[in-house]
Order: structure tokens, then C-alpha cells, then sequence
């Protein structure tokens, strides 16, 4: 189980909104190129479960990073995440038009991040993640620090988190054939 703030269970309960940075988070931070310059990105299909799980439970979910890539796009597509942001340099600015879409507060978001970049989400999300190899920087202001590293599921384990203290149950789902 994550390492716990107070009142981490308690915000978890008001989440309605689970948003994501990628490197770092969805992946291990690694980024391989092919020798004619085209990125790939590694996924963890146990946290591609905890946001199928989300989005069936009725959670947005969202992908912001400052990177563009079409891995990041495709993997969204498959796991019918709600809100993809790719290259955002301003990422609160991203966050803040997916809360007047859906008419939500910062309250509402649960926020994975591991850098710098994501701190500007983090101190006003209802509830703060990172994974366990974030910097230190980052696991300073989270009230949810996943035990895992990203890209290992971390991701899943917040999804967990989130759905378990709202009092969801675990639903089995079959992938029909493509990985989550």
C-alpha cells in the first residue's frame, strides 16, 4: 500500500478526475529511438487495468505532458482515456480547461506526476501522487506516494486507491484481444 499523508483517504473520496504525466508515470521515464529517430514508450498493462477500471467506474481520466508522441496518443485511444494534452508547456493551463469542461475544482483531481514540471498541478490538486522514484522535490507534496515505481504500476495502484476508498468493486473486464 502507498505511503499516506493525513487526509489522503478523505480526498481520495471527492476524486472524479484521475490525470497522469507519462514519462515517468505511465512509463519508466526511458525513451528508445529506432535508427531513423522514431520514439517509443514502454506501458505497463497492470495500469492500463486500473484506468479501464477508472473510466468504466465513470471517472475522467487525462494524460498531460509537455512531450508529443503518437504512442502516448494511441495508448490513450485503447484505454478510452477521456482528455489527452500532449505538449503542454503550461500544464496547469491544461488542467484548468478540463475543469471548466466538466465543471469540476482542484478538489476533484487526483494528479500522478515525478518532476518538476508537475509541481505546478500538484500543489493544488485535491490529492498529490507520485510514483515511488519520483524526485524529491515532488514526493515533498504528495499526499500519495505509490510504493511503485513508474511504468511498474504505479498508476494502477492510484487507480486502486482512488476506486477502493470510493467503495468500488473490483469488476473483472476482458481486454477483447487487445493489451491494456
Amino acid at each position: 500500500m502507498a505511503e499516506l499523508k493525513d487526509g489522503a483517504v478523505d480526498a481520495a473520496k471527492k476524486i472524479k478526475l484521475l490525470a497522469f504525466d507519462v514519462d515517468g508515470v505511465m512509463t519508466d521515464g526511458s525513451v528508445t529511438y529506432d535508427e531513423n529517430g522514431v520514439e517509443y514508450k514502454t506501458f505497463n498493462v497492470k495500469d492500463g487495468h486500473g484506468l479501464v477500471r477508472a473510466v468504466k467506474s465513470g471517472f475522467i481520466t487525462a494524460i498531460i505532458t509537455a512531450r508529443n508522441n503518437g504512442t502516448v496518443e494511441h495508448r490513450a485511444k485503447n484505454l478510452n482515456i477521456t482528455e489527452v494534452y500532449q505538449g503542454c508547456k503550461d500544464k496547469l493551463s491544461a488542467l484548468n480547461e478540463i475543469l471548466a469542461k466538466y465543471n469540476l475544482k482542484y478538489e476533484n483531481v487526483a494528479y500522478m506526476g515525478d518532476d518538476l514540471p508537475d509541481i505546478c498541478i500538484l500543489e493544488k490538486a485535491g490529492l498529490a501522487c507520485c510514483p515511488k522514484d519520483a524526485v524529491e522535490e515532488v514526493k515533498r507534496i504528495c499526499n500519495f506516494k505509490s510504493l511503485i515505481d513508474g511504468g511498474r504500476g504505479a498508476v494502477r495502484e492510484l487507480c486502486d486507491f482512488v476506486l477502493d476508498s470510493q467503495g468500488i468493486k473490483k469488476i473483472h473486464m476482458v481486454s477483447e484481444g487487445k493489451a491494456l
